[in-house]
Order: structure tokens, then sequence, then C-alpha cells
């Protein structure tokens, strides 16, 4: 296929933020630079790992649109975005994770959804789901993501505004937080929030909806997210911080849809069926290996009001 060139102002200034396995960062690397679009500028923030051998894979490339920067002290996950975010030039970002894949149609996929939906604050291209070991998978998470969550519109651009956009992301998170692209502006004007680490990129993206802003779905497979069997995301189902934090924001979801008018999301967000049921799902796992503030969590989750 020829390479493109596309008006920089649609292109998204790629960072990566890392701290994990270098041999799947290397995987990422390559398949940014594998990309039909040419002109795009990448940005690796190491947060300290403690690895001499990643700074010297960068220096001995020879790609100039590559920048590898190794921060003075470890900033931790969420601090990482937002030096991303102080660092971003172009009108827009993508904060790709570590260990996931753009497919090399990624930033053409981006760039025709801009050109359709020149007003949106966040893209979300089709995603593919991959294991540790890169092959395809569809776990229960990812079918009720895909098939039940996320809107259906044909082989369309689906675009969310407002309430709309705040209702379907409260009634379950069916965005892939590393494969989204975002207006720059908007994420310098909206911050994430402190005290919930585990779903700090819902509310973020609910916060973008309470602003009025739109998010655009193009349904094109164009991303491969992937899943680790022993992922942050399991140990704090085990452990209950994650249903604490997501019941903490269900919470502060209703009192801001309350204060905005907003009675479809509020409503959504007091009955969370889909959270609810997460929990159900997800109780076989916590009574046979959590611990008992995770099996109380998880209860906690499904049943009370």
């Amino acid at each position: 296929m020829a390479r493109a060139s596309t008006p920089p102002s649609v292109i998204p200034e790629i960072f990566v933020p890392f701290w994990g396995d270098p041999a799947l960062l290397y995987e990422t690397i390559e398949s940014v630079r594998r990309q039909h679009i040419v002109d795009w500028r990448m940005t690796i923030l190491d947060d300290c790992y403690p690895d001499d051998s990643v700074a010297a894979h960068f220096a001995a490339l020879d790609d100039d649109r590559i920048v590898y920067v190794r921060n003075e002290h470890n900033l931790g996950i969420t601090e990482n975005y937002r030096e991303a975010i102080r660092r971003a030039q172009g009108d827009y970002i993508t904060i790709l994770g570590c260990d996931d894949l753009l497919h090399p149609n990624y930033l053409d996929t981006i760039s025709r959804t801009l050109h359709v939906v020149p007003d949106a604050d966040v893209i979300q291209p089709g995603v593919q789901v991959i294991d540790e070991h890169g092959s395809l998978v569809r776990p229960l998470a990812d079918r009720v993501k895909q098939g039940l969550l996320a809107p259906r519109g044909g082989e369309g651009i689906a675009v969310l505004s407002g309430q709309a956009m705040a209702t379907s992301l409260i009634r379950g998170d069916w965005l892939y937080w590393p494969s989204l692209t975002f207006k720059t502006e908007t994420l310098r004007r909206i911050d994430f929030r402190d005290g919930l680490p585990i779903i700090q990129d819902l509310a973020l993206l609910m916060d973008i909806a309470f602003d009025g802003g739109t998010l655009a779905f193009n349904p094109e497979a164009a991303f491969s997210y992937r899943r680790h069997a022993g992922s942050a995301s399991q140990k704090t189902l085990l452990d209950g911080r994650r249903f604490r934090d997501e019941r903490t924001y269900y919470a502060e979801a209703v009192r801001i849809a309350d204060r905005q008018g907003w009675s479809r999301t509020r409503r959504t967000a007091r009955v969370r069926l889909m959270s609810r049921l997460h929990g159900v799902s997800e109780l076989p796992m916590v009574l046979r290996r959590g611990t008992s503030a995770g099996i109380q969590s998880t209860l906690s989750h499904i049943f009370a009001p």
C-alpha cells in the first residue's frame, strides 16, 4: 500500500508512558513505525524502569521521529500521563499503552474520523483484544463491551455528545483507554481526578461528557489491546479496591448528573446494572482467590443500594 501524507493538524502526537516488559515495548514501537501515514511523532516516557538496555535500544534507533525521555524520578502512572499532556505540541494526542499495538491503519482511521467529526474531543477506533502472547481472545468482558455496550450504527461513525455520551459510558465503560485519541486542549482543560487510580479513565471521560464534550466511534479495527491474566486490574478485584472505587465514582456521577438536570444519566448511574452484573461475573473468582476485603467489597457492589 502506498504511504500517505496527511495534514499534521489531524495526526495525533503519540506518547508511550513506559514501565514494563521491554520486549513488549519494542513491539509497540514497531507497530507505530509500520503506520501507512509516515509523518508522525512519538515520545517514550520511561518512568525510571530499572533496565539500562532500554535507553541503549532507543539510542541505536535511526529514526528522528522518535524521542526517548527518561524521567528524573519515578512519577507513577497518572503523573506520567500528565507529563505526556504537558509535553504535547500537536492538536491531538494518543497516550499509547507500552504493550499494546497499533494496526498499520490506526492513524488513517483517526484522521478520517476527524475529517468527518472535526469537533470530536475523543476518538475511539475499533479494537481487537489479544493475550500476553499476542493471540486474539474474546473474554466475557470484551464480548459485553463490543456486543452490548458499544453504539451500533453499521459501518458508519457513531457520535455521542453531552448527556448521551455520559449515559452510554456510565451504563458500562465500553472504551479502551490506550486506543483513544484526544483533543490536546481538552485534556489540558479537564484533568485526571486524584484518589481514583483504578477507574481514572472512566472518571476523566465522564468529566469530558459533563463538560459537553463529543465522542466519535469509528468501528474500523485499528488497534490491538493486550489483556494479561495477572494484570493490576485483576489484583484490584481480589483485594476490593476496584469495586470500592467504582461505587465511589458512581455516587459522584449521580450528584453531578443531578446538578446538571441529566435525568437519564442520573438514573443509569444509580441503578448501575452492568457494574453490578460485572460483580456477579467476578464473584466466583473472588470467592476462590480474594481477600476477605475483596469478598466483602464484591458482595457490597452487587447488593448495596
